[in-house]
């Protein structure tokens, strides 16, 4: 009887290993800002799978518990490159010219789980059921300017409401708006979908929607203008096995069935197994929280665009950054969404 576990795992390798090219003999240290999250899915994969150490390097992961402070890590140096969610704060930062975008991570997407609106059980009972019920009640997220709170204004835009009536309250961390929920703290939360899921299953929030209604583009490769200056070839092989790692993440999980819905495919099993190990959850969790990503690590960059300027209107960015200026699309060919 042949090795299932072995035999998903080995296909999973090759599909990532025929995305590499030019590995190298020296060692080189670079220090990743992730968060437990089914979307760092790629970076997870290419360390499990020696994609990075096919590319002469030694990818240390360093865990955040909100994306914030990953963008603050990459400024300080104290991480080299950053792959979460875009904040009002990574904007400011990078709009002073500190750091720059140079790949996607999560994007939502129609059909494919990212971002959750939950209701806690006590809200939930008292009626808070629809996206258009939040308006007067409080909802947690991890911090103003955060992705979710984005996520939340594109929500209310498409729902027809003003999210200043919503109560936005910011709880620092996914495990502190875990928390809150949990507790009736708070009557909702915007929270990420490997978090969201458990407690749907056990009865502690209810699921109102999920965000894919709102196409975006949630979360990106970031880096300092200091590492493209002095490090751009390990930046570029890094570049090249994150990519094999979303080509490989791809493969396995996202491509949609007869109805509409992520079909496993080759090294799913394998590919769960490790998103688990990194994330702290069970294999069951994670199959139900796989997001959008694109299979080349490609932005759309003009969603970049549409998100300063929604930040700018809330005033949580600076009205002087240009958007233009946080990107640098020369580590990725035929990014998408490209501005006329």
């Amino acid at each position: 009887m042949p090795n299932t576990g072995t035999t998903r795992r080995g296909a999973l390798g090759l599909i990532a290993a025929a995305s590499v090219t030019g590995a190298r003999a020296e060692v080189e240290a670079i220090k990743v800002g992730v968060l437990k999250l089914a979307s760092s899915g790629p970076v997870f994969l290419a360390q499990d799978l020696g994609l990075f150490a096919s590319q002469g390097l030694d990818v240390q992961l360093r865990f955040f518990e909100a994306a914030q402070p990953v963008a603050v890590a990459t400024v300080s140096g104290d991480v080299d490159v950053g792959v979460t969610g875009l904040t009002a704060g990574f904007y400011n930062l990078a709009g002073k010219g500190a750091l720059k975008i140079v790949a996607a991570q999560a994007r939502e997407e129609p059909g494919y789980k990212l971002v959750a609106v939950v209701a806690s059980r006590k809200a939930a009972e008292a009626g808070l059921r629809r996206i258009e019920d939040l308006p007067g009640h409080a909802a947690a997220v991890t911090q103003v300017g955060s992705s979710f709170h984005y996520s939340l204004g594109l929500l209310a835009q498409t729902h027809g409401f003003d999210i200043a009536r919503v109560r936005i309250l910011p709880m620092q961390s996914v495990p502190n708006v875990v928390s809150a929920l949990k507790g009736s703290q708070v009557d909702a939360a915007i929270i990420p979908a490997t978090a969201a899921t458990p407690l749907i299953a056990s009865g502690d929030a209810t699921l109102i929607a999920w965000a894919d209604e709102t196409p975006w583009q949630v979360a990106a490769m970031f880096t300092s203008p200091r590492m493209i200056a002095t490090r751009r070839d390990a930046l570029q092989r890094f570049v090249r096995a994150y990519q094999a790692g979303t080509a490989a993440f791809s493969a396995a999980f996202l491509a949609l069935g007869p109805d509409g819905t992520p079909q496993p495919g080759p090294g799913a099993e394998a590919g769960l197994a490790t998103i688990a190990k990194y994330t702290g959850q069970s294999v069951a969790s994670v199959r139900d929280s796989i997001p959008y990503m694109d299979p080349q690590a490609r932005l759309l960059v003009g969603d970049i665009y549409r998100q300063v300027r929604w930040y700018q209107g809330q005033k949580l960015v600076d009205a002087g950054v240009d958007p233009a200026s946080v990107l640098d699309l020369g580590f990725v060919d035929r990014h998408l969404d490209l501005p006329k």
